[in-house]
């Protein structure tokens, strides 16, 4: 099992490059071009390091397997690096930031799925998250918000 910890500062570039992949396996072809042009992988860097405040992750030994962003009632993001796909190390992700929201005082839970990632959808679901509807999730970017066709998943997260 991982180890959760808050993330520290030399974490960055680990998040950054899990990130940065695994955005890419889950978004590309369901985004707008705007904001594709916008999330290079310089990008993701300083976005990582920007949000170490809201971000946990998960190690095996000395190495960053996953993290998640948590902020208010959203659980922002979600990602395992390539290879701890499929060991369990996302559903601990997910129950930390479901806890985390409880934590932070709410008792529903909700994130933004891009409605084409299939696989990022069954995985929610297989962990009691619903499907609540579709709705344009405001990207931020450089140049203004970027509408982006998503799914909207709620949980309760406290009794």
């Amino acid at each position: 099992m991982p180890t959760l910890r808050p993330a520290k500062p030399g974490d960055a570039p680990a998040v950054a490059l899990i990130w940065y992949d695994g955005w890419r396996d889950g978004h590309l072809g369901h985004i707008p071009d705007a904001l594709l042009a916008v999330r290079t992988e310089e990008s993701f860097g300083s976005r990582a390091a920007e949000r170490v405040g809201d971000t946990t992750v998960a190690t095996a030994g000395d190495e960053v397997a996953g993290f998640v962003m948590v902020v208010g009632d959203e659980v922002e993001q979600v990602y395992v690096s390539t290879g701890h796909r499929g060991t369990g190390v996302a559903a601990v992700l997910l129950a930390e930031a479901e806890r985390l929201v409880a934590a932070n005082g709410y008792q529903r839970a909700w994130l933004a799925v891009v409605a084409g990632n299939a696989r990022a959808r069954k995985f929610y679901e297989r962990n009691g998250w619903a499907d609540e509807g579709p709705f344009d999730y405001l990207a931020a970017s450089a140049a203004g918000p970027v509408p982006v066709p998503c799914r909207r998943y709620g949980k309760q997260v406290t009794a």
